[in-house]
């Protein structure tokens, strides 16, 4: 096809008006058959890891030999991650909706026989409830789903996020086009300002007083002014941002050109981290998708509003997550925080107004135009309303993503949704809001997990991310790792960050190794709320919280390890003492062969015993042992 037929035809395929995007979402409807088979296999980067393309590539040759009319979604529509990350890859077969768990390749040919020549489920490839142990059938009966509230995560897993057409059959840019036939730009800002909507990025700042901010800059500055979507999620554990966009971009691209239009923008940019390849292959994806169609750039749906986004790759600096570190990343200097004497809203990109929201903010935009803010104002808490998403990670037996309403207690989410801790026993501790957050003991089991509950707690809601902690998790050694990882992303510009993050890491170091005193602890209180108090930017003013929060709940922990010299969940190398319990070894060798230093000795089928001045206190022994003769103290 030469150039000028290529421009032609997407010339014919862009929508001129609200009528034309209604038309073609409902032809897309009428051409879906309900009844024929699909097979869905998640490809969120998770499941890609393990292994999902080549059971997509199984399904198809497996179906094709065996001559079923089945549509295999891999290859032909690829999904976002489902999010029950820990059971990956994941297989579900519709219409009816079973779910099939940890696919292997393998496992494909008695799929096809099984479910799709008779009908019947592989019940070793369900999901096993933790507790009851029941083995359980469809999707929608697993609490990790069923107790799940999805707003955001509504299309993940359903659209194949390369395809505008599956998102424009579900709903998709009905919501910006009812912005721009129905609504004038103040209409969409108090829309957005009435529903609650706060920051999902860990500020937690109303949405709609930033967008008003914003109108009152440009009207004494005037234009231009941008719009920003903040991507560069670096929290450990946390990947929410990451799965929207990877698996619904264009929830977050109708959320920006919403937001755009409100504020009469007319360029933005998604900023997201280089070290996600598949959420900027997607976006990439979208926009050009939704050029094609006159969702985006020039006279949009015909409504004469036009507005064009580009992608900006971040550094993977930690500390370009900050707003103006972010900006000073954009305009192509090293992202470094400035002091914010001005807002953003008023002096951002340029030093012209810009608004800049995270993507999980950007994806709930469309939803609140759509459904009214009266609907999301609804969902959550008085002060925190709507729905939130949030990594759930650590020691807990359901790892993955979840969206719930905001004010949900903080047990519903760990023992409901995730199923608890392995083994049974109680968490110990749930580290929320990032590296920067806090950890929440097992007695704050009901604190409603909503921005102001979380901060009177002295944690924070972060951007979502949940670390679960059980008895095996030291907290010296918890605040040793976030202060390490805070330490080495901090830019260095200002000296409280720069000098006192690593003041606190040295002493919780020395905790570690049963040095220090009482009136240390004392001491690190006082450089933490220093360090809160004169750092530039909220990377070091947030840096004390794992410490802090340690302190208030566990510091007879801390106290441990100085006066006792012991580490009481076996953690602190310095502090323990590796022992085999002879009458619970059966001699069968598992730990000497596993052992990396050889310091095991017995003989087969007798009990075995460490030479304590060689062990290195690596664990691996006890983790090769079956028998929990392995003991450690």
């Amino acid at each position: 096809m030469s150039k000028a037929k290529a421009e032609a035809k997407a010339q014919d395929a862009r929508l001129a008006s609200a009528a034309d995007l209604e038309a073609l979402r409902q032809r897309l409807i009428q051409d879906q058959d309900p009844d024929r088979p699909e097979i869905i296999v998640c490809h969120g980067t998770g499941c890609l890891a393990n292994g999902s393309p080549e059971v997509a590539e199984a399904l198809k040759k497996a179906i094709k030999a065996s001559g079923l009319d089945a549509k295999v979604v891999p290859g032909i529509k690829a999904t976002g991650c489902h999010g029950f990350c820990s059971r990956g890859p994941l297989v579900v077969v519709r219409p009816q909706g079973l779910f099939y768990q940890r696919v292997q390749a393998s496992d494909v040919d008695e799929i096809v026989q099984t479910t799709l020549v008779e009908g019947q489920a592989v019940e070793r490839l369900l999901y096993k409830d933790p507790v009851s142990k029941e083995a359980i059938t469809l999707e929608q009966d697993i609490p990790f789903y069923k107790h799940q509230k999805r707003v955001v995560l509504r299309n993940i897993g359903k659209v194949d996020p390369t395809d505008i057409n599956d998102t424009i059959a579900r709903g998709g840019y009905l919501a910006l086009a009812k912005a721009l036939f129905a609504m004038t730009p103040e209409q969409v800002v108090a829309e957005v300002e009435k529903s609650g909507l706060r920051g999902r990025g860990g500020a937690g700042f109303p949405t709609g007083r930033k967008w008003k901010s914003a109108l009152a800059a440009i009207k004494k500055k005037g234009r231009p002014v941008y719009v920003v979507v903040n991507g560069d999620e670096g929290d450990p554990g946390a990947f929410m941002d990451r799965t929207i966009m990877e698996g619904d971009p264009h929830a977050v691209l109708e959320g920006l050109i919403l937001g755009a239009y409100a504020l009469g923008a007319h360029q933005g940019f998604l900023y997201v981290r280089a070290e996600y390849p598949v959420a900027i292959k997607h976006l990439t994806i979208a926009m050009e998708q939704a050029r094609a169609l006159g969702l985006l750039g020039e006279n949009i749906l015909g409504s004469g509003f036009s507005f064009d986004v580009q992608v900006n790759r971040g550094a993977g600096a930690f500390v370009c997550g900050e707003s103006t570190a972010l900006f000073t990343s954009i305009e192509g200097r090293a992202g470094e925080p400035k002091p914010k004497y001005v807002r953003s809203v008023e002096e951002g990109l340029w030093g012209r107004p810009t608004v800049l929201n995270n993507v999980e903010t950007w994806a709930n935009v469309p939803q609140i135009i759509e459904n009214g803010s009266e609907w999301f104002a609804g969902l959550g808490a008085p002060n925190s309303t709507g729905t939130k998403v949030f990594s759930l990670v650590g020691k807990v037996n359901n790892v993955g993503l979840v969206e719930v309403p905001m004010g949900i207690p903080l047990k519903e989410i760990v023992e409901t949704l995730g199923g608890g801790v392995p083994g049974g026993e109680p968490f110990k501790a749930v580290q929320t809001g990032g590296p920067s957050g806090g950890c929440l003991p097992y007695s704050l089991k009901d604190t409603p997990v909503d921005f102001d509950s979380l901060t009177k707690a002295g944690s924070m809601m972060g951007s979502g991310g949940m670390i679960v902690m059980d008895r095996r998790d030291c907290v010296v050694d918890i605040a040793r790792y976030f202060l390490r990882f805070l330490e080495e992303e901090s830019c260095g510009k200002c000296i409280p960050c720069r000098l006192g993050i690593q003041r606190m890491r040295e002493m919780c170091d020395g905790f570690s190794r049963g040095e220090g005193s009482e009136a240390d602890i004392a001491e690190l209180k006082s450089l933490a709320r220093a360090i809160q108090d004169g750092s530039l930017c909220a990377l070091g003013g947030s840096s004390p919280n794992p410490v802090l929060t340690t302190l208030q709940y566990f510091e007879d922990e801390y106290l441990a390890h100085i006066r006792d010299h012991k580490c009481p969940a076996g953690v602190c190398k310095a502090l323990i003492t590796y022992s085999i319990d002879r009458d619970k070894c059966t001699g069968c060798m598992a730990c000497a062969r596993a052992c990396p230093q050889k310091c095991i000795s017995g003989q087969k089928k007798k009990p075995h015993a460490i030479d304590a001045a060689r062990c290195i206190r690596c664990g691996i022994c006890m983790e090769s042992c079956k028998f929990q003769a392995v003991q450690v103290q």
